[in-house]
C-alpha cells in the first residue's frame, strides 16, 4: 500500500507575492486620506499615470523594443486594472461597503472557474480546499446583512469590477513568460490610467483643485503601484493563477491590521473571517506527495502479483 503526506512549500515568487499584499493592504489609510481631496476616478487615473511614468523612465532602454503582443497584452490587463479599480470605487457610492467587500470577493471562485474556461487548466484539489476558506473569510471580514442578494445598480457594477479583478489575474498569467515585464506594465499601467480619466464622464467628476498632499499621495501610491504590476507580472511566470489568488485575499487582512495600528478595531466576526483567509492561504501551499518508497513498494507489489 501507498502512503502519502503532505508538505510546506513556498516558493521565492510566493513569498514575495506574500510581502507585495501585505504592503497592498497598509495602502488603504493612504487611499482613505487621498479620497477626500479628489473624486475616486481621477485618483486613480493620477495614481496609474504616475506608476507609468516610473516605470517608463526605468525602462527606456528596453521600451523600444515593445512587440505587438506586448501591446496587446498590455492593453488587455490595463483595461482589467481600470475596470477592477474603477468600478468597485463607482459602485461604492450607491451600496454599502460591506456588501461591496462581498461581491468583490466573488473573485475569489471566479478565478477558478476563468481558469478552466479561458486556459484549460484545472486548479489542485488543496488550492480548491484553499480558496474556499478564503473566500468563507471573506464572507465573514465583509459582516453582509440581509439583502445581500439585491442586485441594483451598484450590486452589479461592483460584480462586474470582481470579474475584472479574477481576469486581471488570468491575463497575467496567460501572458507571463511570453512578454518583457517592464514593457508590458508600462502598457497596461498607461492603458489603466487612460480608462481610469475616461470614467470620470459617466461618473460626472471633474478635475480637482492640485493640491501639494494630493500630489504627494498620488506619487507614492503611483511608485508602489509600479512595484506591485512589476511583481506580479514576474512571480506569476511561476505562481498559478489560482495560488495567486489565495495570496492575494490576505490583502483585507493586513489592511484590517494597519488600520488596528492606526486605531480602529475589528469585531470579532471579521477576527475569524481574517482567521480563515491565513488558512485558506497556509491550506493552498499545501502539496501532496507521494513517497518514492512506499511507490516503488507498490509497483513492486503490483508485479509480484502479475508474475
Amino acid at each position: 500500500m501507498s502512503s502519502s503526506r503532505y508538505a510546506f512549500s513556498i516558493k521565492p515568487q510566493e513569498a514575495i507575492l506574500i510581502l507585495i499584499t501585505m504592503f497592498w493592504g497598509g495602502t488603504f489609510l493612504a487611499v482613505q486620506y487621498a479620497v477626500t481631496l479628489s473624486d475616486p476616478f481621477f485618483f486613480v487615473g493620477l495614481r496609474f499615470a504616475t506608476a507609468a511614468i516610473a516605470v517608463a523612465i526605468i525602462s527606456l532602454k528596453t521600451l523600444p523594443g515593445l512587440t505587438m503582443t506586448e501591446l496587446k497584452a498590455g492593453l488587455a490587463i490595463g483595461v482589467s486594472i481600470a475596470m477592477g479599480y474603477s468600478l468597485q470605487t463607482w459602485g461604492l457610492q450607491s451600496i454599502p461597503s460591506s456588501k461591496s467587500a462581498f461581491i468583490t470577493a466573488m473573485y475569489v471562485p471566479l478565478v477558478p472557474l476563468l481558469q478552466w474556461l479561458c486556459l484549460r487548466r484545472m486548479p489542485g484539489v488543496m488550492s480548491c480546499i484553499g480558496i474556499v476558506l478564503a473566500f468563507i473569510g471573506l464572507i465573514l471580514l465583509a459582516g453582509p446583512d440581509d439583502n445581500l442578494l439585491a442586485l441594483g445598480k451598484g450590486e452589479i457594477i461592483t460584480l462586474v469590477g470582481a470579474v475584472a479583478i479574477a481576469a486581471e489575474i488570468i491575463l497575467i498569467s496567460a501572458w507571463a513568460g511570453k512578454v518583457d515585464v517592464k514593457r508590458v506594465t508600462v502598457v497596461q499601467l498607461a492603458t489603466a490610467s487612460l480608462v481610469a480619466f475616461l470614467a470620470m464622464i459617466p461618473a460626472g467628476e471633474s478635475v480637482p483643485p492640485i493640491s501639494s498632499g494630493l500630489v504627494i499621495v498620488a506619487l507614492g501610491l503611483g511608485i508602489f503601484s509600479a512595484i506591485i504590476q512589476v511583481t506580479m507580472n514576474w512571480a506569476q511566470r511561476s505562481v498559478s493563477p489560482t495560488r495567486a489568488t489565495v495570496i492575494y485575499t490576505g490583502e483585507p487582512v493586513w489592511a484590517g491590521i494597519f488600520g488596528r495600528l492606526a486605531g480602529e478595531r475589528l469585531p470579532l466576526l471579521a477576527l475569524v473571517g481574517a482567521a480563515f483567509i491565513i488558512a485558506g492561504v497556509l491550506v493552498s501551499e499545501l502539496k501532496l506527495k507521494r513517497k518514492k518508497k512506499a511507490l516503488a513498494e507498490a509497483d513492486s507489489a503490483t508485479l509480484d502479483q502479475g508474475s
